[in-house]
């Protein structure tokens, strides 16, 4: 393992620990077994430490989900892998949509910059789309609308996790964690009753 990917695997325990903001680089060293001028020399600061996490990790993601379209059937197939790859990336890296709405806010070409020439697929998900519509088993709905809906509901828990835990929860993190594990299939439930024709009156 070369000192890049063992400062990286240092980085992304602590981060998940700490979170992003209560992270400090000398705790990453020390994690690492470096001291924090060899740190600094492969990572300037710790947003950039954090970047190449996120890049790496979403670059990791989407092609998985390009290979799902390609093997699945159903829209019903295809939401329950997205969810479940989605969550487990942010089980992963909690700290993420908190960041990345602040870091957006700053720099709107943040997204593209990471993302480079990955795009979620909406043609293909807008594929599966109408073929459940042609067999009757779904409403007719925009890949847009679905997508944005689906992530939004993926990432709420995480983003508002300060008041959910306290208002819902009443700060039982083990309550708060078993809510995350049983996410998967009630957002995927969720989202195809609301769009199921079998399921209208």
């Amino acid at each position: 393992m070369t000192t890049e990917e063992i400062i990286l695997q240092a980085a992304r325990k602590v981060f998940r620990e700490k979170g992003l903001e209560g992270s400090r680089m000398q705790e990453i060293a020390d994690e690492a077994g470096i001291n924090k001028a060899l740190l600094h020399y492969y990572f300037r600061s710790k947003d950039k430490l954090f970047m190449k996490i996120f890049s790496e990790a979403i670059q990791s993601m989407l092609p998985s989900v390009r290979i799902s379209l390609q093997e699945v059937e159903t829209l019903n197939q295809f939401l329950s892998f997205f969810v479940h790859e989605y969550l487990k990336l942010l089980n992963e890296l909690p700290w993420l949509p908190r960041f990345i709405l602040q870091e957006v806010n700053r720099n709107p070409k943040l997204i593209k910059d990471i993302m480079g020439n990955r795009e979620l697929p909406i043609n293909e998900i807008d594929r599966l789309i109408r073929r459940d519509t042609e067999k009757g088993l779904i409403m007719p709905i925009s890949a847009e609308h679905l997508m944005v809906n689906v992530i939004s509901m993926i990432i709420f828990p995480f983003a508002a996790r300060p008041v959910i835990q306290t208002l819902i929860f009443k700060d039982d993190e083990h309550a708060y964690k078993q809510f995350l594990i049983d996410r998967s299939e009630q957002i995927t439930q969720f989202v195809l009753r609301s769009i199921s024709i079998q399921s209208k009156p």
